[in-house]
């Protein structure tokens, strides 16, 4: 039996107000081995309730809808149901709505016309808890809309809650780099990176690797695309 046969499928909430592309999105995902569609919900209401129902994996969430929309579900799904991510749709790379639905606790954003196997892909990272296929542009996309973030209250900084080689993991992460590529900068194993992550999340309260990025430009420690090696 194969690693992936012997793993309980992922399941997926899809939730778009257009029912032609829950379908198409469903046909995809029907096509995999180790992705399920656990439901789907036409409006974000209907996304919150049936995810508190369902607790998929992961949701599939349109951003523009009538109602709550994607924004405020997302907010309400990710502090109901703490152990379900969401990928947000959106129409183009830096929608200043993709980047609400990431403030609002959003794990990654995908566009719409993404080909079926980005998509699949990013289900499979981001229930996984790993950096999603193109993190680089949710990079860009947090600093085409930093100026709303505000700058971190006062308190702790950053840099005393974590250790040294913590740290520079943290660093890695802010500028987008995946668990192997910190890995090879940093010649160390895999398996130790992803056990430093872990620790970052729990040191810092953050849900993933998208809210760490945040940090990281609301804290200044990353500017303009830099990683800083202060604060």
């Amino acid at each position: 039996m194969s690693t992936t046969e012997s793993r309980p499928p992922i399941r997926v909430l899809l939730v778009d107000d257009h029912a032609l592309i829950r379908t198409g999105n469903s046909l995809v995902l029907a096509a995999t081995d180790d992705i399920t569609v656990a439901g789907e919900a036409g409006t974000g209401e209907d996304a919150v309730a049936l995810a508190r129902a369902l607790r998929p994996d992961v949701v599939l969430m349109d951003v523009r809808m009538p109602g709550i929309g994607g924004i405020e579900a997302t907010r309400l799904v990710t502090s109901a149901v703490p152990g379900t991510k969401v990928v947000v749709l959106t129409t183009f790379d830096l929608d200043v709505y993709a980047f609400e639905s990431m403030r609002a606790g959003a794990s990654a954003f995908l566009l719409k016309s993404a080909t079926p196997g980005a998509l699949t892909a990013t289900i499979r990272t981001v229930a996984a808890g790993d950096a999603v296929p193109g993190a680089r542009d949710t990079g860009r996309l947090i600093e085409a809309h930093v100026e709303t973030l505000g700058r971190a209250a006062a308190g702790p900084r950053l840099r005393t809650l974590l250790s040294p080689r913590e740290y520079d993991v943290f660093l890695g992460i802010a500028r987008g780099l995946s668990n192997p590529e910190i890995a090879a900068e940093l010649t160390l194993a895999l398996p130790t990176i992803k056990t430093h992550v872990n620790r970052i999340l729990a040191k810092l309260g953050a849900r993933d690797r998208v809210h760490l990025v945040i940090l990281a430009y609301q804290h200044g420690i990353v500017r303009a695309g830099r990683a800083a090696r202060g604060t």
